[in-house]
Order: structure tokens, then C-alpha cells, then sequence
């Protein structure tokens, strides 16, 4: 208890203490979460021991003071527990109506009270110190009869001998018969009481009678376990058995009862006075000094006792767990000076005393807990909870007040707490380890704000004070100590689960802080291992007029490959300065936070402030992360309206972003079609989730589908593997490898080797990628006001769809699509975007729908690669060229260079028929670096356009580029 004073001392001292006591203390040091479940298990221990108190108030009245107040009487002997219980629910509830009568008056009234009783309690103990001096010269006469070394039950005998004499004849006592068949001397006895000797003893010898120099020098023949079991009786009558008071399993009981008893009293010492913080002029004066003298005095009295106790009694007297050798007889009283009731109005005024104490205590701290609002709102609490935090206009705890005389009341009624007992004795000692503990982190961690005026504290003490405490309530009773630990647990879980709106600033936030600088400094030593790569997410989020996000699907996604446990950082760009847009900057973080907590998406979130779009975005990709936690992978949406826009702004910087993720060897993860991506609530149950494996990345496709795969959404979906091959390249090879790959991967998926030739591309594709370069370059070059334009569109359409109709008239056909704009009256807007897009009522070209011969007649020409530097420079010279609307109709004559500019590339095959798709594909078509297309490719843009037709008719695709630096290990 010492030690606990010790660390409360250092903890008031560290600034304003109000209401709440030792709650206030642990939720401030170590967060609401700890705060409100000790405070909680410390409240209903305090409760529940207000209701002992009183019981204890009404046993000493009833047994000792009036007797014949008694209500209930029993008949016999076993009746007398019961009526004895329910004269206590009588009684008990009276005094607690009382009580909380006074409380509610006022706290001014309890001290007045208090002061009364602090009377008593003093002149009690003065009388027992009496006695010990008068015990040294005038000893009081308090026989025992003892059987050897053992005492012997009062019951049923007067006289401490074996034999009496009536008239001539020496015949055996009433204790003879006790242990013999019959009063005559040839009866046959106990051996036990036969081999042994009767005698009567003083129970209390005196001060003088040299007691405490056999204690401590002396040596006893007899060890501690024998000294305390007492001889079988043959009546299994308890009341008139001869044995000793304590039974044969007292020893198991010793620790138990002990601690109990110390705990259950301990509390109106130790936390007494920080229970009522709130009503101290100056608590973090007057909680110091009060408690540590209280402590001091009080443990002085309790030492001393015992060695006076011990110098004055007969240690078999002490021993006597029930009373049975002093006929029930007050040891203490007997021994007080001038009288034993002296000690009875003492007990009986000090029980009264500490349950008036813990009905003033708990309500105030359960009002401190109502008032910080530490436990969240739900359906069922929020109202209920929030009234307990009211009360008179002068602070008293009214509600809280009645809430506490309740569950007092239940406690009275039971009237037998001897099961509850133990349970709120774990109570205290939850609270006076947290106490230590919040002492012994703050110490610590060394924050700025930890200077407590109370200097005498050390980490050492706390930690100290918190082991003992935690190792009493195991040897107290172990499974006690998990059902309290247990109940503590669901409360902090609960606080948790419902999110405890308050921060302030407790040291396990710190603990945390000082936790995270730590790894983050051992993750600078180096990078990680390939056995512990896992995505860390970037996610580049695009918010609206209102600032919110605009696909929230997209952090749908991202919750569903939470299964990597890395890294996520959802971030945003808000375009302006700083000064101008700083609260809509926090407006965007508000909303990305709230989306994240609604689709459960662990991680940070950063909304940056800069002049242009492309900027923000390439400061995000530069400087998000910290130390070694930075991001490895960036996920980003597929730009849908990059064709619309007149200035190239957006399909340009989404270029500039897949360079950027290059130049910085990250991963690229590109969701397409993302409002079409399943939300968290959606359940897919089948389908198949296809991985095109075109060029190896180290595995990273193989590792996306697997922790999609974890996820509820597409946990009943398969995974399959297509790869490529050539004509020339062994098929069955090839899948009998990359089955072997995945088999030392781990990953259960089906192989499927697509073979592909270069004339494989189709005569649609075809079309379609001259239609694409045409219209980049109509775009480039073309230089029209609207009215001239609209001149123009009817010819180019007409000889567009006269070409298209001469190579396959059957099953093709183009329509011009020309966006509409509001334009002012005499205003000229600049060129409008013409696309020539496949009809979505014509049916598609398929392979598999026409015959061999068909796919003869409409496949292009074998496409070379002959695109050299001087077919560029001379384009480019002819581009600066001025063109004229026949020259444009040129365009759709010419040979289409997209192709042949890199590596050609097969158009990736529908596969209709599946609900969940997320086709995954390598971003870039041609080689793994990229660097090839990167010099010949002559206009800007084609590669969406690629991209577009290579993704066409499919719902959900995932474009994955890896960053160089995946590596997904067969080992483990």
C-alpha cells in the first residue's frame, strides 16, 4: 500500500486532480480505454464493499450489541444462518437508507459524521494499548482447556478434566464422554485423549509472561501445519466436537482469508480521500500527505498489534480460527482496558464509518466517468449514461447517488458475500496495479509534461508496487483473479470496439509514439528481406466540388487486399496555394478519414496543397512515408474521360504518373472500370479471377489474386493463369513449369497456355488502332474553327465508312461521334475531339465465330518492324506542314505505324460469362523497362489508346506494372 501512496503521490502532484480519483489519474497516464475499465471494476468494488461494511454494521449489532433486535429467530441450531441473513436484509436496508440520506444531503454532513466515528475508532485502539500495559502487572482471567497441545471446543462440557469425584466413586466428566463410550473409567476412549493430559491454561498470560521471547527465540517441537489440525471426532456434529477451531483445510484457506480481509479494509484508507478529489481545497497537496500519513499510521497500528497480540496471548488462542475455546468470548475486548465494550462500540462505528465513506466515494466516480464520456455512445447507453454525469446545482452526485444505493441494495440482499468477496478484492488490487503502472510509464517514457512536485517516486518502486500487486491476486485465488481481469478486459475491449472519443495525451499513446520511432529507426538499417515484401499502397484518390472522394470503390478495393498487412496512405491533390485552400484541404482529409473508417481501410491519410495536378501528384509519390515505411506500390484509377478533354491535361498526367512510378522502381496498380469493382458488402459466389502473365514480374500478379482471394468478397472466386507462347514454343513445357512455380509458390490456381501468332491479330483490332492513330493525328494537325469543322466531319465519315465497309462489309461498321459544347455567340472554340469508335449494336468480331477461311480473308498483312529514326524525322517534318481536309482524308490510307513501333502484342481474348474479372495485365505491352517504346513512339497517347482496345468489353481490369523490385520467394 505504501508503494501504490507512493506512485498516486507522484501522479496528483502532476497537475490539477478533479473529481474522479485514482480514475482520473489511470485515464490520463494510460488512456480512456484502461481508465474506464478500472474505473468501472473500481466503482463496483467500492459499491460492493459499501454494502459488506454495512452488513458487518448490522452482524456487530445483532451478535454483540442487542441480540434481542433480532426479527427472525431460529428453532434449532441450523436455522440460525438463515434468520441471521434475513435479519440482515432487514437491517441492512435501513442503515443504507440512512446513509444515503446523508450522503445526499451533503458531504459536509458525511465529514461531521466522519469525525464522530474517527472518535470512536481512536479511543478503541487506545483501550487495546491500555490493556497491554495493565495485562504486564493485573493479566485478565480468560481460561482455555487444552488436550495436549490442542484447545477444545467449550461445547457440551464445564469442567477442563477427565475425572470428577460424586460423592466416593471417581467417575468420568462430561468431557470423558465426549471421547469415551461410557462415564466409567474402563469405557473405551479416544486413543488421542487417552495418551494425552487435560490442563487449563490462561489464555491471555500478560505482557510479562515472556510470550514474545518464546516466539522469536524459542523453538517449537510441533510444525505449523500440525499445530493447526485438530483430532477426529466421532460425532459429525461440529457444534459439540472436542476438535480445534481451525479445520483440517484451514490451511489451504490461510492466504485467501487473510488477503481478503486486508483488502476489503484497505480501501477506506488508501483511496479514501483521492475517491473525493473533487471536494478537496487542494488535492494535490492534501492527497500526498493525507494518504502517506494515513498509511503510516495506520500500518503502525496494525504492526504493532500484532507483536502486542502475540506478546500478551497464547498463540493457540490466536489460532482459534471460529472462537470455539473461548465459548465465543471477544479475545481483543477481553483484553482492553477498562472495558470489551469499548472495542464492540469501536468496530461498530467504524464499519459504519467506511460504508458512509464508500457511499460518498463511488457515486463521485462514477459522475467522473458519466461526465468525461469515456464510454461511447450506443443505442442503449447513450442516455443512460450521460444522466449519471448530473446532479444538484452544487455538484452533488445525485443520480449517481441512486444508481450506487441500488446496486448496494443487491448486495444486502444477498446478504452473503463470501463468493463476491474475493472478486472485489481483485477490484482494488486492478486498481492499485494500474496506479503503479501509470506511474512507472510516465517515469519511463520521460515526457515534457511528466514534473510532478512530489520528488520521492522511482520507476523501480512502481514496478515493484505492481508486481506484488499482481502476484497477491493469484495466491489469493487464481481463478478470481482471471474472472476480474476477464470482466476489466471486456470493458477496455468494448470502450475500444466503440471508439473513445477523448484524447488526452495518456502515456500509452506515448508508449506507442516511442514504440513506432523505434522500429522506424531499425527500418533504416537496410531493406527488406523478399521474404517479408508486401504491397505498401499509395492510393491517389480524386475528390469533387464537396470534396469527397469521387470512387470510393477504389477504397473498396484497397480493404480487400488488406490481407498483405502493409502500408496503406490514401492521399489527394487539392489544386491552389496553401493559404487560399487550407480548410478545404481538411474538409478532403475529413472526408477520406470518415471513408476509410466506413470501408475499414487501415492506414493514413494526406490531402497535399499544390499550384497544378501533375506536381501534387509527383510530390505525393517523392515524399509519402516515413523512414523505412515508405510505399512500394501506388494504385491509382483509370483516367475514363482522358477523351474528352480538349487539353490533353489528363491522359498526360496520368503519362507523367506511370513514368514517375518508373523513374522511382514503384509498382503501378491501375483499376479500370472502377465503378464496376465490388463494394465490401457485395459476395461473389463463383466465378474466376483471370491473371494474364505476359512478362515475368517476380510474382507480384501471383500474390494479388491470393490476397484478393482472402477477402469475403472473392473468396469463393477461382483463380487462372494465362501465359502466351508462340507457335514455335513448347506449350506443354511451358504449363508443366509454371504449374511447378506456383506449386513452390503456394498458390492454387489453373494454368492455361494461350498459343498466339503475330498475324493472330484481328482484322477489328486492326482497324481499330488505325482508326486511333488517324484521329491523333487529325487532332495534332488540324487547326479548325466549328463551322469549318462541321463542314468537314461528313466527307471524313463517308470515306471512313467506304473504307471500313471494302475490307469486311459484313460485320463492321464506324460511326462518327463528335461531343456537343454550349458555345457563345461569335465565340470560336478550339478543335473538337473526332472519334470514330465501333458501333456498340454491331456484333463483334470473334474468331471463334467465323470459319478458317473467313479469318484468311479479313487478317491484315503481317505487320514488320520497319518504323526507323528517319521514318520519324520525316513525319515530323511533314506534320508542320500545313493540312488541308483532303489531306486529312489522306490519313486513313496510310499504313498504321502503332503496332510496329514496338514489339507487337496480341489483343487480350474476352472471356464472357464471369462475374467477378479482374483482369490483370502488365501495363506496358512491350518490353520490361519500357525504354524501347519510350524512344519510338511518335505520338503522345497512343498507348491509352492501346490500352483501351486491349481492355475492351471487359468489366473489372486490374493493370499491374511491377517496379523491378518484387520478388515473391518459393522459400520459406
Amino acid at each position: 500500500t505504501m508503494l501504490t501512496a507512493i506512485s498516486m503521490s507522484a501522479i496528483a502532484t502532476n497537475g490539477v486532480v478533479p473529481a474522479g480519483g485514482s480514475y482520473y489519474m489511470i485515464s490520463r497516464s494510460l488512456g480512456p480505454e484502461f481508465g474506464g475499465a478500472v474505473g468501472l471494476c473500481f466503482y463496483l468494488g467500492t459499491t460492493f464493499a459499501g454494502a459488506m461494511y454495512i452488513l458487518g454494521t448490522i452482524e456487530i449489532l445483532l451478535a454483540y450489541i442487542f441480540p434481542a433486535m433480532a426479527i427472525f429467530k431460529a428453532e434449532d441450531a441450523s436455522g440460525e444462518a438463515a434468520a441471521m441473513l434475513n435479519n440482515m436484509r432487514v437491517y441492512g436496508t435501513c442503515v443504507l437508507t440512512c446513509m444515503a440520506t446523508v450522503v445526499f444531503v451533503g458531504v459536509k454532513y458525511v465529514n461531521k459524521f466522519a469525525l464522530v466515528f474517527l472518535g470512536c475508532v481512536i479511543l478503541s485502539i487506545l483501550a487495546i494499548y491500555a490493556g497491554v500495559i495493565k495485562s504486564a502487572f493485573d493479566p485478565p482471567s480468560f481460561p482455555i482447556c487444552l488436550l495436549g497441545n490442542r484447545t477444545l471446543s467449550r461445547h457440551g462440557f464445564d469442567l477442563c478434566t477427565k475425572m470428577v469425584v460424586e460423592g466416593n466413586e471417581t467417575v468420568g466428566s462430561k468431557l470423558w464422554e465426549l471421547f469415551c463410550t461410557s462415564r466409567f473409567l474402563n469405557a473405551t476412549c479416544d486413543e488421542y485423549f487417552t495418551m494425552n493430559n487435560v490442563t487449563e491454561i490462561e489464555g491471555i498470560p500478560g505482557a510479562a509472561s515472556g510470550l514474545i521471547q518464546g516466539w522469536l527465540w524459542g523453538s517449537s517441537s510441533l510444525s505449523f501445519s500440525q499445530q493447526l489440525c485438530g483430532p477426529r471426532c466421532r460425532s459429525s456434529d461440529t457444534a459439540v466436537c472436542p476438535g480445534l477451531g481451525l479445520p483440517g483445510h484451514a490451511t489451504g484457506m490461510w492466504w485467501s482469508a487473510a488477503v481478503g480481509c486486508w483488502e476489503v479494509s484497505m480501501p477506506s484508507c488508501i483511496m479514501a480521500g483521492s475517491n473525493r478529489s473533487g471536494d478537496l481545497r487542494d488535492a494535490q497537496k492534501s492527497i500526498p500527505t493525507g494518504t502517506i500519513l494515513a498509511i503510516a499510521t495506520t500500518s503502525a497500528v496494525y504492526i504493532s498489534s500484532v507483536v502486542l497480540f502475540g506478546a500478551c496471548i497464547e498463540g493457540v488462542v490466536l489460532r482459534d480460527k471460529f472462537g470455539e475455546a473461548v465459548n465465543g468470548n471477544l479475545v481483543v475486548g477481553t483484553l482492553a482496558w477498562p472495558s470489551p465494550w469499548v472495542i464492540v462500540i469501536g468496530s461498530f462505528f467504524s464499519t459504519c464509518g467506511a460504508g458512509l465513506q464508500s457511499l460518498t466515494g463511488a457515486p463521485r466516480l462514477l459522475q467522473a466517468i458519466s461526465r468525461n464520456g469515456i464510454i461511447p455512445d450506443s443505442p442503449l447507453l447513450s442516455s443512460h449514461c450521460q444522466v449519471f454525469g448530473h446532479g444538484k446545482a452544487n455538484g452533488e452526485p445525485t443520480w449517481a447517488l441512486l444508481l450506487t444505493a441500488c446496486i448496494c441494495e443487491i448486495g444486502i440482499l444477498i446478504a452473503s458475500l463470501d463468493e463476491v468477496a474475493p472478486i472485489l478484492s481483485m477490484f482494488f488490487l486492478m486498481c492499485y496495479m494500474f496506479v503503479n503502472l501509470a506511474c512507472a510509464v510516465q517515469t519511463l517514457l520521460r515526457t515534457p509534461n511528466w514534473r510532478p512536485r512530489f520528488r520521492y517516486y522511482h520507476w523501480t518502486l512502481s514496478f515493484l508496487g505492481m508486481s506484488l500487486c499482481l502476484a497477491l491476486m493469484f495466491i489469493c485465488s487464481w481463478y478470481y483473479a482471471l474472472v476480474a481481469m476477464l470482466i476489466a478486459g471486456l470493458i477496455y475491449k468494448y470502450i475500444e470496439y466503440r471508439g473513445a472519443e477523448k484524447e488526452w495525451g495518456d502515456g500509452i499513446r506515448g508508449l506507442s509514439l516511442s514504440a513506432a520511432r523505434y522500429a522506424l529507426l531499425r527500418l533504416e538499417e537496410g531493406p527488406p528481406h523478399t521474404k517479408n515484401w508486401r504491397p505498401q499502397l499509395l492510393v491517389l484518390v480524386r475528390g469533387d466540388q464537396e470534396q469527397n472522394v469521387v470512387h470510393p470503390q477504389l477504397l473498396s478495393f484497397t480493404s480487400q487486399l488488406k490481407a498483405g498487412k502493409g502500408l496503406t496512405i490514401v492521399a489527394s491533390v487539392l489544386e491552389g496555394t496553401f493559404l487560399d485552400n487550407h480548410p478545404q484541404a481538411q474538409r478532403a482529409e475529413e472526408s477520406i478519414r470518415r471513408l476509410m473508417e466506413a470501408e475499414k481501410v487501415k492506414g493514413f491519410c494526406q490531402v497535399v496543397i499544390s499550384s497544378n495536378l501533375r506536381d501534387g501528384m509527383s510530390h505525393l509519390i517523392q515524399s509519402s512515408g516515413l523512414g523505412g515505411l515508405q510505399h512500394n506500390t501506388v494504385l491509382v484509377g483509370w483516367p475514363r474521360s482522358w477523351r474528352q478533354k480538349e487539353d490533353h491535361q489528363t491522359w498526360r498526367n496520368f503519362i507523367e504518373l506511370v513514368r514517375e512510378t518508373t523513374a522511382g522502381h514503384l509498382a503501378l496498380l491501375v483499376a479500370k472500370n472502377v465503378a464496376m469493382f465490388p463494394g465490401n458488402q457485395e459476395r461473389f459466389s463463383e466465378g474466376h479471377i483471370d491473371v494474364w502473365w505476359i512478362v515475368h514480374d517476380g510474382g507480384m500478379l501471383m500474390l494479388l489474386p491470393f490476397l484478393l482471394r482472402h477477402h469475403k468478397v472473392w473468396r469463393k472466386c477461382k483463380m487462372r493463369i494465362f501465359t502466351v507462347a508462340q507457335m514455335d514454343d513448347n506449350s506443354i513445357q511451358m504449363k508443366k513449369d509454371l504449374t511447378t512455380f506456383l506449386y513452390h509458390l503456394r498458390i492454387t490456381a489453373e494454368v492455361e497456355v494461350v498459343e498466339m501468332h503475330e498475324s493472330d491479330i484481328s482484322a477489328y483490332t486492326y482497324e481499330k488502332t488505325l482508326v486511333m492513330e488517324q484521329r491523333s493525328q487529325i487532332l495534332k494537325q488540324m487547326h479548325l474553327t466549328k463551322n469549318e469543322r462541321e463542314r468537314e466531319i461528313q466527307s471524313i465519315t463517308d470515306e471512313s465508312r467506304g473504307s471500313i465497309r471494302r475490307k469486311n462489309p459484313a460485320n463492321t461498321r464506324l460511326r462518327l461521334n463528335v461531343p456537343e459544347e454550349q458555345v457563345g455567340d461569335g465565340e470560336e472554340k478550339p478543335e473538337e475531339e473526332v472519334q470514330l469508335i465501333h458501333d456498340k449494336n454491331a456484333t463483334t468480331f470473334s474468331s471463334s465465330s467465323q470459319s478458317p477461311g473467313d479469318e484468311v480473308e479479313t487478317a491484315p498483312e503481317k505487320v514488320h518492324l520497319t518504323w526507323t529514326k528517319e521514318k520519324s524525322v520525316a513525319e515530323k517534318n511533314k506534320s508542320k506542314s500545313p493540312v488541308s481536309p483532303e489531306g486529312i482524308k489522306d490519313f486513313f490510307n496510310m499504313k498504321p505505324y502503332g503496332p510496329a513501333y514496338c514489339h507487337p502484342c496480341p489483343p487480350m481474348p474476352h472471356v464472357p460469362g464471369h462475374p467477378c474479372l479482374p483482369h490483370q495485365h502488365q501495363l506496358s505491352p512491350c518490353s520490361k523497362d519500357g525504354s524501347e517504346c519510350s524512344k519510338l513512339a511518335p505520338v503522345e497517347g497512343l498507348d491509352m489508346e492501346f490500352l483501351e482496345v486491349l481492355t475492351e468489353h471487359l468489366d473489372r481490369v486490374l493493370l499491374v506494372r511491377g517496379g523491378g523490385r518484387e520478388v515473391i520467394t518459393i522459400y520459406s
